[in-house]
């Protein structure tokens, strides 16, 4: 996805995440952070009398930096309590056992040097690392051995000189991103090198750039948390959804920072598509759009064995290279049928061009449906585009219909809100159709289209209204149609959303592609 789709992502909130069904006791902040910006599905729920969770809504937390770091002291003063062993160390081995503060006890408790020797820490005890000048020392690496050269050990023993130490450091941490796992520079040890030891050898700078990499390698490691895909965003989510779950749920979550993406894919959010959909039909249009427009416009396929044949002379008559099979480019029939009707076909009606035209018309038939489908598709993704050009401008819109109608500030939001709501709506229109496209036909298929077609007909009715000029919006009462139409589009939205998410996490759809763990339809859903 592109910058144009991180836009469109970021301009609705969700602010009422409440528990999910999982064992996680993680629970949904209740303010990202939105001051200035109204929530479009604000006070929706309440309006259809939704006061449970919906079904397309997963909990989740926000964590800044400091928070990420706090979670790691934690940790590590636990176990360097447990274990009576130095910080250092606990981190090392807390990385090793991914951050698994009870697997790390167990391992350690009932194989000690085992747990040790494979989290890459010595057996042997010493007091704080420190530089040194041994006489007669002669570095392995670059065969200094002036007077006065200050070396460095690890507990494994192997010494070289501080400058090497420091140009190794500077490449494993500068050029390669390592910071948890960096190992005695000698061939075969599997040492670590820690924090405190790292922080003797390196400058200011690399020692900043050692600790963000170890709290992105905390992050990583864990399966509940991601870090927000956002641009310049240093915030991680928490969220209880496993990679198991994806094939039930969309689990869209927000960053304080307004970024919405998808906590199972780390794309924006493309609810209703659970994230294997969403896989497929980017990697489809990625392959197929362009082609599959060109070739339904240009070629056709052979009558008898179905390859595709492009047209490169003014004669109908045409030979498969593949098969041999003679026929006519205007009615696909037999050429031994045309007589002496060599470059104009009047044969429309013969059986055999009935027949053929018949098999391409069937043969097409995945072809125009694919562009059905993904022509929509593109349709709202270019219109969402166009509408984050109108959300840039509506500032200066709303300022303008404010020294017009002299309405105050407050009054014009209801402009700023109705921008926000075309962006979401488009936004989730662009994937029904995502959606749509692999969806078997069956009675929910139909309910789900209807809810579409109402979105999409109230999103078209809201643009149409909100493109008008200042002069007319500063009618009170096109302002109280915009509100309505504003309010409508939301609540047809949530609608989709929830009886998509509802039949998704029921196993009720049915799809026409691969899908993990299908389940058959058990009943039908109910179009509100």
């Amino acid at each position: 996805m592109d910058t144009d789709d991180e836009f469109m992502s970021t301009v609705s909130s969700e602010d009422d995440m409440l528990p999910d069904d999982s064992d996680n006791d993680i629970s949904g902040d209740d303010d990202f952070g939105f001051d200035d910006e109204p929530d479009p599905d604000l006070g929706i729920q309440q309006d259809i009398g939704q006061n449970k969770r919906a079904p397309y809504d997963v909990s989740f937390r926000v964590y800044e930096p400091q928070d990420i770091q706090q979670q790691q002291d934690v940790l590590i003063d636990e176990v360097n309590m447990i274990l009576n062993i130095s910080k250092e160390e606990s981190a090392i081995l807390l990385r090793h056992f991914r951050w698994n503060k009870e697997r790390l006890l167990e391992q350690y408790m009932d194989h000690r040097e085992k747990a040790l020797e494979a989290a890459g820490l010595s057996q042997t005890t010493s007091g704080p690392p420190k530089l040194e000048v041994i006489p007669g020392f002669c570095c392995d690496i670059c065969c200094e051995d002036e007077e006065g050269l200050q070396s460095f050990a690890l507990k494994c023993g192997h010494r070289f000189c501080v400058d090497c130490y420091r140009h190794y450091l500077g490449q494993k941490i500068r050029e390669e991103g390592e910071a948890a796992r960096i190992q005695c520079p000698a061939e075969g040890c599997n040492i670590i090198i820690d924090a405190r030891s790292l922080d003797l050898l390196v400058t200011a700078e690399l020692t900043e750039r050692y600790h963000k990499l170890l709290n992105r390698t905390y992050v990583e490691d864990k399966e509940t948390l991601k870090w927000c895909p956002a641009p310049d965003c240093q915030n991680a989510i928490e969220c209880g959804i496993k990679k198991k779950d994806l094939t039930r749920i969309v689990p869209t979550v927000a960053c304080s920072c307004s970024h919405r993406f998808c906590f199972g894919c780390i794309l924006n959010d493309h609810q209703p598509a659970p994230c294997e959909l969403v896989k497929k039909w980017l990697k489809k249009c990625a392959d197929d759009s362009e082609t599959a427009n060109w070739i339904s416009a240009n070629t056709k396929e052979c009558p008898k064995c179905n390859s595709t044949i492009e047209k490169n002379g003014g004669c109908n008559h045409m030979t498969c290279r593949k098969c041999k099979h003679e026929f006519c480019w205007m009615c696909m029939g037999l050429w031994s049928e045309h007589g002496t009707s060599w470059y104009n076909c009047n044969r429309f009606e013969e059986k055999s061009g009935t027949d053929a035209r018949d098999a391409q018309a069937k043969s097409r038939v995945s072809l125009e449906r694919y562009l059905h489908y993904y022509n929509r598709y593109a349709n709202h993704e270019q219109s969402a585009r166009l509408d984050k050009d109108l959300f840039a401008k509506t500032e200066k819109k709303m300022v303008q219909l404010q020294k017009e109608s002299g309405m105050s500030w407050i009054e014009v939001q209801y402009l700023s809100a109705a921008s926000m709501a075309l962006q979401t709506c488009r936004q989730t229109l662009m994937w029904t159709y995502a959606f749509a496209f692999y969806l078997a036909r069956n009675n929910l298929t139909t309910i789900f289209e209807d809810n579409q077609k109402d979105l999409e007909l109230a999103v078209e009715s809201l643009s149409e209204m909100f493109e008008k000029p200042v002069t007319e919006l500063a009618d009170s009462r096109l302002k109280v149609d915009i509100m309505d139409k504003t309010s409508y589009c939301n609540k047809r939205r949530i609608i989709l959303l929830d009886d998509t998410a509802r039949n998704l996490s029921e196993g009720k759809w049915i799809f026409n592609v691969e899908f993990s763990n299908p389940t058959p339809i058990s009943g039908p859903s109910s179009r509100k």
